[in-house]
């Protein structure tokens, strides 16, 4: 009995400590972090994965030609946070006299079109105090035209070798509990499971289950979620994927355990690592069918200066 007393005390320092760990994340200094592994004047980020080699192998897994769609569609009734708008008016733009009575509609569009929907998050979203990836401060980058270094038309098309990680399937459960902190751990026993490795280049996607609330319970899928941790955001980072993405509003644990911190999976993300983020994916589908990997396909709007750009990936295998 004492001796199982004492393991169970054992467990719960380990774990107090790992937990004392994952909240004690700091942001690292100027000096510590820049220049960029990709050089001091690079706005790409892990973006620079993208190679034709990049491309080749992501094609080779591309087997029975099955499709899946991971974007969100775009409404007036989708979770978005407070302040962020989208609304769409439709317009009768021509009603020709002719005999063939030619009729076009078009629309026009009001929104934060970077950052609603399924959206890809770039360098110039995210800061460090009031410095950006590759140390570009808001003074010297920022206008009222957008941003003139680190903007979304950087980053082009990708295409890589998609690793989907379903947490949710690893603990047994359709939807991780709000309050639930992906750890380190949970991401490689998701890849010892899925018999799986990452490597260079990769995009990786978390499942959490947590999509399965959009449009059903808009209020809760925003306020709360779970997510990557500080912990596994520093794991991830080192495995040196080209993105990152999740079915969740922030791909990080949404508020996070340490109340004193903001989004740090963000600024690790973003601003230290250069590695870009896809928020509110559509993983449903490729969970259900067990597709942990694939080709995975996505390309950003051209927005001169944007922080981002709602975007409809595909996966393909």
């Amino acid at each position: 009995m004492r001796v199982s007393i004492l393991a169970t005390a054992v467990l719960m320092l380990m774990a107090g400590a790992q937990a004392a760990r994952a909240q004690a994340w700091q942001p690292p200094s100027d000096s510590q972090r820049c220049p960029s592994k990709w050089g001091a004047q690079d706005q790409r980020g892990s973006g620079n994965h993208m190679k034709p080699e990049t491309v080749l192998r992501a094609a080779r897994l591309i087997r029975t030609g099955e499709l899946f769609e991971l974007g969100r569609v775009l409404s007036e009734t989708m979770p978005m946070p407070a302040g962020r708008r989208f609304e769409i008016l439709t317009k009768r733009t021509r009603n020709d006299p002719g005999r063939n009575r030619r009729g076009s509609n078009e629309e026009l569009v009001v929104a934060e079109i970077g950052q609603v929907g399924t959206q890809f998050d770039t360098f110039s979203h995210q800061m460090i105090g009031p410095s950006m990836y590759n140390c570009v401060t808001l003074d010297a980058a920022a206008s009222r035209t957008g941003f003139n270094r680190l903007g979304v038309e950087h980053v082009g098309a990708l295409m890589t070798r998609g690793v989907l990680l379903d947490i949710a399937a690893l603990k047994g459960v359709a939807t991780l509990a709000e309050t639930y902190e992906i750890t380190p751990q949970d991401l490689q026993d998701a890849l010892a499971a899925q018999k799986l490795t990452l490597q260079p280049g990769d995009a990786v996607l978390i499942h959490t289950g947590w999509g399965a609330l959009w449009g059903k319970d808009n209020a809760r899928y925003q306020r709360v979620s779970p997510g990557l941790g500080t912990a596994a955001a520093e794991w991830l980072a080192r495995q040196d994927p080209m993105l990152v993405g999740a079915d969740n509003t922030a791909v990080e644990i949404s508020p996070n355990p340490d109340r004193d911190l903001a989004g740090p999976v963000h600024q690790i993300m973003l601003v230290v690592n250069g590695i870009h983020l896809i928020e509110n994916l559509r993983l449903d589908e490729l969970a259900a069918r067990r597709a942990y990997e694939f080709a995975l396909i996505v390309e950003p709007l051209k927005i001169q200066g944007g922080t981002g750009s709602t975007v409809a990936p595909i996966a393909v295998r």
